[in-house]
């Protein structure tokens, strides 16, 4: 017995001194400035096979349960097609055009999406196109396009991989032109009708104030960030008596600030980020709740 205590103890200091070694040297690293955070250094061949496996398996594990529309009509992938042409091309590219000099520098590298049929299911490029994929670069357009407008980039992605640089040209002079989409249904002279059926959710208000950047001005209890000092921390707002001191503290002058932002305060430097009725509803509904 006292043999396997022993064994039990030296195993138990093992394990510890090793942790405290490997806590040290992440430490060395971090504070000491060592890990070097261009995107002109690649990552490690192995590191991005990593990143990129568990990247597949986690979009196919959260798309599985999508249930995909049908996606053969012309017209919907015509209108995918100038979305696709407004919001993608500038770090995809397209047969025949570059990918902008953003997508170009970005690190991973974003690929084309001529192939993209190949490698994902329709329900998975658009959880991809909705969600986004973190510490790539890739955005979520979930808060900027309609569900709509979702299902019509993927109906054209289907097309995408059968067409040669003409008839991709041939697509974008009949596709709407710029700018094709980024309305959403939320936006349209509907949005009242639509919003009424919905009811108004802070969480996913949470995340829309993530979605719109505000958080890279303000710093806001529950979203993560920087500590930032651009714009006033928006700790304690529900207990605040004037927004921008300019406005009575409710709820739905608070969603009016965030729409019409310039109207409401002509030149201030806060900027107006095109938000959503439903959008604002539920950032102002979030906004509520830090007290």
């Amino acid at each position: 017995m006292r043999n396997k205590a022993r064994v039990l103890l030296i195993a138990a200091a093992t394990t510890a001194v090793l942790a405290l070694a490997g806590a040290v040297t992440a430490a060395v690293v971090i504070f000491g400035g060592l890990y070097d955070v261009a995107s002109t250094k690649e990552h490690w061949q192995p590191t991005y096979r990593v990143l990129e496996t568990a990247m597949r398996h986690s979009v196919k594990l959260r798309a599985s349960g999508i249930v995909e529309p049908p996606l053969s009509d012309e017209t919907m992938a015509v209108r995918g097609a100038g979305c696709f042409r407004d919001k993608c091309v500038q770090c995809h590219g397209a047969p025949g055009v570059s990918p902008g000099d953003i997508g170009k520098s970005m690190q991973p590298l974003p690929g084309p999406l001529v192939d993209a049929r190949r490698h994902w299911r329709a329900r998975e490029l658009y959880w991809l196109t909705r969600h986004g994929i973190r510490m790539s670069g890739m955005p979520a357009w979930e808060f900027r396009l309609g569900d709509e407008e979702l299902w019509e980039v993927v109906a054209f992605l289907q097309r995408l991989p059968d067409l040669n640089a003409p008839q991709y040209a041939d697509w974008m002079r009949r596709a709407p032109p710029a700018p094709a989409c980024g309305a959403g249904a939320l936006r349209s002279p509907q949005a009242p009708v639509v919003l009424a059926g919905l009811p108004v959710d802070p969480e996913r208000g949470r995340v829309a104030l993530h979605q719109h950047g505000c958080n890279s001005c303000h710093t806001i209890p529950g979203v993560t960030g920087a500590g930032v000092y651009v714009g006033p921390p928006l700790a304690g707002m529900a207990g605040r008596q004037f927004i921008a001191g300019t406005l009575l503290n409710t709820q739905d002058n608070m969603r009016r600030w965030l729409m019409e932002t310039q109207q409401v305060k002509p030149g201030t430097a806060m900027p107006q980020l095109g938000v959503s009725e439903r959008d604002a509803r539920d950032m102002a509904a979030y906004l509520a709740t830090l007290r």
